[in-house]
């Protein structure tokens, strides 16, 4: 298992205005309510609409990303529905009784088992077309973000790390020599590190309505204060996620010149949550990311062009 790269800043620089502009595509995470996700890539899939050099995952972002970029279109859907769903995987009553409440390890057995990833189709685009992906995680020593670059013989355990919700999920898994959870603690919507890899065009793909702002859970910061606190620096992200959150859309909402951020988001009123298990709402709900994602092709003008003039931003 490999070390995970951490970066300190200004080891990537900007890209060069005069090359051809970088274009990235973020998936936000958010358990069960990336089924919206699941869908708006699916249409992009079917339409082969790629446009992207970078992309970052984060949770089950990353998961619903990996099978777009391994070409597999439908897979996201069906997991969903033919495991999500099952009592195996999320449980209230083996959780109260200490066990997990979605249990992870079920969840890789199975779908390595019979409804894999197709690694291979995966590293080839990866090389063929000179894209990077990224998987975000948490540092549990250092409560700092991971950005894990994925390739076909890491993936698989890559994206379990990103997708381990802390006390959800009771394990604590190993990323090189560090122990490392759910990539939304640290950075749920990496648009700024989107940028400081040099994208000029970034395209984020959420969970969460438009205008939904993250609030402080006092009664889930003090029990995860307790659960972690052999890990104080971790604490310290539990309680500043909130605001590192709302920074990030305040981020996307007014960028810097020079850089477009496009956004594709669940309409108001959204109701699907972490652990939602209704089949009917769930398939409406993959329903509306893929008509968000056959309008966001129909608007698509091209990225940034250089010089940093916008582009027609949908």
């Amino acid at each position: 298992m490999r070390t995970p790269r951490r970066d300190n800043g200004g080891a990537f620089l900007p890209l060069d205005m005069n090359d051809h502009p970088k274009t990235a595509l973020i998936v936000e995470g958010g358990g069960m309510r990336g089924i919206f996700a699941a869908g708006v890539l699916h249409a992009f899939g079917c339409a082969d609409f790629d446009p992207f050099d970078l992309y970052i995952g984060v949770s089950a972002g990353a998961c619903h990303l990996a099978s777009h970029l391994a070409g597999q279109n439908d897979r996201n859907f069906d997991i969903t529905l033919r495991y999500s769903l099952a009592p195996e995987f999320i449980n209230l009553l083996r959780f109260l009784k200490g066990g997990h409440l979605m249990d992870l390890d079920w969840m890789w057995q199975e779908t390595i088992a019979h409804d894999r990833l197709n690694l291979r189709q995966f590293g080839e685009k990866m090389r063929s077309r000179n894209k990077e992906f990224l998987i975000v995680v948490t540092s549990m020593q250092t409560g700092r973000a991971l950005y894990l670059r994925a390739d076909e013989h890491s993936l698989e355990h890559d994206l379990k790390v990103s997708s381990a919700l802390p006390i959800l999920y009771r394990k604590t898994l190993d990323v090189g020599t560090e122990k490392a959870i759910d990539g939304g603690v640290a950075d749920a919507l990496p648009v700024r590190e989107a940028q400081r890899r040099g994208a000029t065009d970034i395209t984020v793909i959420r969970s969460r309505p438009a205008h939904y702002v993250k609030k402080k859970n006092w009664i889930a910061l003090a029990i995860l204060s307790i659960y972690f606190r052999r890990y104080p620096q971790l604490v310290k992200a539990f309680k500043t996620r909130a605001e590192n959150y709302n920074a990030s859309v305040a981020f996307l909402r007014h960028p810097p010149t020079g850089l477009c951020v496009r956004e594709v988001v669940p309409p108001p009123g959204w109701t699907i949550g972490r652990t939602t298990k209704d089949e009917a709402a769930l398939r409406a709900a993959y329903e509306t990311g893929i008509r968000q994602g056959e309008a966001f092709i129909k608007r698509w003008d091209g990225p940034l062009v250089p010089g940093g003039r916008r582009n027609g931003m949908p």
